[in-house]
């Protein structure tokens, strides 16, 4: 049986869920790999893998959603919880522009203190300040944060959002498409599944790409890892919207949840089952900072083309104990040893040239940053002009 449906994906054909499943549960690993990077060599004869020089920020901690597999979130009211100001995101893209980046990754919690407003000036200043800078921003999760507690629906939240400078949406909070599980890690509060595929449905329809995510590894079934991938070939099957499909492991470390990582093994086979399923989506991204650099090099034999974002800064994956690091050195030496061309890409996937530490010097990043320094709980003066909706935000901006 195994046989056969390696024959069929080799030549082309689309699996379903049984197909899938049963390629998963008892395909070799060395077969998984070699049928997904028949389809990524299909794909991309020309033996070119990308990266993008940007910036993943995260502008608050502060979260009401509090799932259980989160190690980055503080409740309201928290002495740990932040909000960071304009100037410094300012300073941040600033720092990003100076090693060749063009681009923001801004994500951040489901802080009920901060209206739309705070949001659009944010994107408005961004973009006065840098007028051909990108904003990947703002997750699923998030809109409909922003939608439900300032009561407007999700298609004017991306209206609005669009026109004050957001770019593209970031496949954030997508976890495992399956309501089941997402009860199971107190997500679907934030967003059911249908909830998520729906703001990407109207983002697309706005004429907005976005990438598509899963983390896998907590409580959900092979079965359930593939619905989440159909759910996802479906959505592009309808709106094309997707640029490219990032899978990454549970962080398990300082997490409520607790439990084990899964294997790099179990991650090669998760991404290359995604290349054999996820027919319809161009681009396959390496999880690097979650697997290292070196499972991140291997994953371009199994189905991945792109090695993903220096990062320059990371929060969320370090507060659960992983803190992989590569700067655009080491990404390139990656990328070349395993036998590719490495080239820099925006977010939409189009290539902008050759690596940049080629043309200039530049500083090696050996660690990445951080949001703020430990122990800065300073208030952004901005702060002050937007109301907030929490006993303690209104404390706050009453006391600074």
């Amino acid at each position: 049986m195994v046989d056969e449906l390696a024959r069929r994906v080799a030549d082309g054909a689309r699996v379903n869920a049984a197909d899938a499943l049963a390629l998963y549960r008892h395909a070799p690993t060395h077969l998984l790999g070699r049928l997904a990077d028949g389809i990524r060599a299909r794909k991309h004869p020309d033996r070119v893998v990308t990266y993008i020089i940007d910036r993943n920020v995260n502008y608050t901690n502060i979260c009401v959603a509090r799932c259980n597999f989160c190690a980055f979130y503080r409740p309201v009211g928290s002495a740990e919880g932040y909000v960071l100001g304009f100037d410094e995101v300012f300073q941040k893209i600033d720092e990003t522009i100076a090693v060749g980046g063009n681009q923001l990754l801004l994500q951040g919690g489901h802080n009920p203190d901060l209206p739309i407003a705070w949001y659009e000036d944010l994107l408005r200043a961004v973009k006065a300040k840098y007028p051909g800078f990108k904003m990947h921003a703002l997750s699923p999760p998030e809109v409909l944060h922003i939608s439900k507690i300032n009561q407007i629906p999700v298609d004017v939240v991306i209206e609005r959002l669009v026109a004050a400078g957001l770019d593209s949406i970031p496949g954030g909070g997508a976890e495992i498409l399956v309501d089941r599980v997402r009860k199971l890690l107190n997500c679907y509060g934030k967003a059911s599944a249908s909830q998520w595929l729906d703001v990407m449905r109207q983002a697309h329809r706005a004429g907005l790409r976005t990438t598509a995510t899963m983390m896998y590894g907590t409580v959900e079934t092979d079965e359930e890892r593939i619905e989440h991938m159909m759910r996802l070939r479906d959505l592009q099957d309808e709106t094309g919207g997707f640029t490219a499909f990032i899978t990454w492991s549970y962080q398990p470390d300082h997490t409520e949840l607790g439990g084990t990582e899964a294997t790099g093994i179990d991650y090669l086979r998760t991404l290359a089952l995604a290349r054999i399923v996820l027919d319809n989506f161009d681009n396959l991204q390496a999880s690097w900072v979650t697997q290292g650099g070196k499972v991140g090099q291997l994953s371009l034999s199994y189905g991945a083309n792109d090695m993903g974002s220096v990062m320059i800064e990371e929060n969320v994956v370090r507060a659960a104990g992983a803190a992989y690091c590569m700067d655009e050195v080491e990404i390139v030496a990656n990328i070349e040893d395993a036998g590719f061309t490495a080239r820099r890409r925006n977010m939409h996937y189009e290539p902008l040239g050759a690596p940049v530490f080629r043309d200039r010097d530049l500083p090696r990043m050996l660690t990445l940053g951080t949001a703020r320094a430990d122990g800065d709980v300073s208030v952004p003066d901005e702060l002050r002009g937007y109301p907030a909706r929490s006993r303690s935000g209104k404390q706050s901006r009453v006391a600074h």
